[in-house]
C-alpha cells in the first residue's frame, strides 16, 4: 500500500501488489488534500493510511481502479468507506456528483 508522491501512469497500476481480477486496483481520495492512495486489499487500509497521514474522515472516498478500461469506465465508485449516513451518502457507490468530480480530479493529477 502507498501514497503517491508523484504522478504515475495507468500501465504502471498493473504493477502493484495487489491486483484483483478485472484488472483492478483498490484505491482511496482524500478530496480534500487532493491525493490518492492505492494498492491494498482493503480500501479500509488506505483509509487507516490517509487518516494517519493527517486526512480527515470525510474527505476520503473508496473506488477501485480499472487501468485496461477507457477513461469514463476507469474509475468506479464503490467501497464499503463510502456509506456515510451523516453525509447523506447512503451507500457504497459515492453519490454526490460534485465529490465524483473531485475524485475524478484529484485521480486525473496523479494517474496519467
Amino acid at each position: 500500500m502507498r501514497i503517491l508522491e508523484k504522478p504515475i501512469e495507468k500501465k504502471a497500476l498493473l504493477e502493484s501488489e495487489i491486483v484483483f481480477d478485472g484488472p483492478m486496483i483498490k484505491a482511496a481520495v482524500d478530496v480534500k488534500k487532493k491525493i490518492v492512495g492505492i494498492d491494498a486489499n482493503m480500501h479500509a487500509d488506505i483509509e487507516q493510511a490517509l487518516l494517519s497521514s493527517g486526512s480527515k474522515q470525510e474527505n476520503i472516498w473508496g473506488i477501485n481502479l480499472y487501468p485496461e478500461d477507457s477513461d469514463e469506465d476507469f474509475i468506479e465508485y464503490d467501497s464499503m468507506v463510502n456509506i456515510r449516513p451523516r453525509q447523506n451518502n447512503r451507500s457504497r457507490d459515492v453519490e454526490d456528483p460534485k465529490i465524483r468530480e473531485q475524485i475524478v480530479e484529484v485521480v486525473n493529477r496523479w494517474i496519467k
